[in-house]
């Protein structure tokens, strides 16, 4: 191993702010695990300053020379300058550590950042600072999607922040399960947002993400129904933080790397609009937000293809470039929703029957929340022609299956429904119900009451669930969404 550059043993010989910070209020710790260095920044910040910055460090001289070189650069800086911190910064600060002890740089940054996760994710909900017109909050996942829109606004001129949400993970699951919840993510994200010169801040949003989304999927399963976590994710939590932590950091502007638009409605207001790639459009999974969000709300890849953002990142030399794309909900493990919720919901193996359509028992199962309205295959039961699942009894715990047929659907109550904009029933207009599936012709749309509307189609929906969202769209426009409450079996000549 080479010797120590001069920087580093200059650090060793009189560190920066070694030892503990009694009055600290922002703290944060990280290790490597192949060598077990651990760093510990701790802070007191006032009035968006960091008035004092000291560590504990425990590992190798590099461990030390790196938490040294950054609470020299923290003590009196503002807190958008720590947000800047990158671990190749402290690399340069150091001489270089080579690739031996890049892992000090790595685990002090890390260990910077989450100190200021923990002083940001207190105080989300207060005012922040006054909103800058012209700054501008991305929500960067780690993939490529969001750190190609970060780099599409630098370069339109905003002043960018990005803002990663730390979610809660399955704790039973392995680590290599835990996707986008994972701390490697975590780290992608930030690296991207400094590679392009950018602020990066964390926010721990994991117990509102449990408590709103999680809680809620265990609970529809539980209850027999299909729900669809992302849409209840957008609409309730994830946009909920990304604008108070926007809040927090003066920013009035939100963006995202989701494939949607936003243009102007029927009413003059902001609506949501499919994106100009078909294939990837997302608004389907942003159908629930209100219109103070889509009033902020900044699209970057809204006319892009997938490909065309993949050359950018690449062209960038974005850490992100080579990001898998997730495909999964986030917070459900490999091996599927059904182990999860026996993991997490007291739903251990429960023999049941499978019934046909006139209640006859024909097979049996192990749990009706292991089968969804739609699925085939995994049903096991012997028939002449292929079964499909069209309902579960929960009460029962039964799963009603039966041809092909019987899952056709030209009739949904929607309850609650949400009107994003006018619906011109004299004009043609689209219904999705579910993310990936086609766009189904329309027929009318009935309210019933101040909540829940009735969607009537005119070609029918296969495998439609309780639970899951349906979308209404004209000329590319989301002029209504809602959850499916009843799908109805009907004639489409009705």
């Amino acid at each position: 191993m080479p010797a120590y550059p001069p920087e580093i043993i200059r650090h060793v010989a009189n560190p920066t702010g070694a030892g503990p910070l009694e009055d600290a209020n922002a703290v944060g710790e990280s290790g490597a695990i192949g060598c077990g260095d651990v760093v510990r920044i701790q802070l007191r910040v006032v009035d968006e300053r960091i008035v004092a910055a000291r560590f504990l460090a425990y590992g190798c001289p590099a461990a030390l020379a790196a938490a040294s070189a950054a609470c020299a650069r923290l003590e009196g800086a503002e807190l958008r300058a720590a947000m800047l911190l990158s671990s190749d910064r402290l690399d340069r600060d150091l001489g270089g550590l080579g690739d031996a002890r890049r892992h000090a740089a790595e685990i002090t940054s890390d260990a910077v950042a989450r100190a200021l996760e923990a002083w940001y994710s207190a105080r989300l909900g207060e005012p922040g600072l006054p909103l800058e017109s012209a700054r501008v909050a991305v929500a960067m996942s780690g993939g490529v999607d969001s750190a190609v829109a970060a780099l599409l606004l630098c370069e339109a001129g905003w002043d960018v922040v990005g803002v990663t949400m730390r979610l809660w993970h399955d704790p039973t699951a392995a680590a290599a399960e835990r996707s986008c919840c994972s701390p490697e993510t975590v780290r992608l994200a930030r690296a991207s947002a400094h590679a392009l010169g950018i602020p990066h801040l964390t926010i721990d949003a994991a117990e509102p993400f449990r408590h709103g989304v999680v809680e809620a999927f265990i609970a529809g399963y539980a209850a027999g129904l299909t729900p669809n976590p992302c849409v209840v994710c957008n609409g309730s939590v994830r946009f909920k933080v990304l604008g108070e932590a926007a809040a927090l950091v003066g920013a009035h502007g939100l963006a995202t790397g989701h494939y949607a638009r936003v243009v102007p409605g029927a009413r003059g207001a902001r609506v949501l609009a499919a994106a100009a790639d078909a294939s990837k459009d997302q608004s389907y999974m942003l159908s629930m937000l209100g219109p103070h969000t889509l009033a902020r709300l900044v699209f970057p890849l809204g006319e892009l293809t997938k490909p065309e953002v993949r050359a950018r990142a690449r062209a960038a030399a974005l850490p992100a470039a080579e990001a898998v794309e997730s495909q999964e909900i986030c917070f459900v493990g490999a091996d599927g929703y059904g182990p999860f919720l026996e993991r997490n919901a007291d739903l251990g193996p429960e023999f049941g029957p499978i019934v046909d359509l006139d209640g006859t028992p024909i097979g049996e199962h192990q749990g009706y929340w292991r089968f969804t309205v739609g699925q085939r295959k995994g049903i096991g039961v012997a028939a002449a022609e292929p079964l499909y699942v069209l309902g579960t009894d929960p009460a029962r715990n039964a799963v009603v299956v039966g041809p092909r047929a019987a899952l056709a659907t030209w009739g949904l109550e929607l309850r609650p429904a949400v009107a994003h904009d006018v619906l011109d029933l004299d004009a043609p207009f689209e219904v999705r119900v579910r993310y990936r599936g086609q766009p189904l012709r329309g027929r009318a749309v009935i309210p019933i009451d101040d909540s829940g509307v009735r969607v009537e189609l005119a070609e029918p929906a296969p495998g439609v669930a309780a639970g899951q969202t349906a979308t209404v769209y004209q000329a590319g426009r989301l002029v209504l969404a809602g959850t499916i409450a009843v799908s109805r079996p009907s004639s489409g000549s009705q």
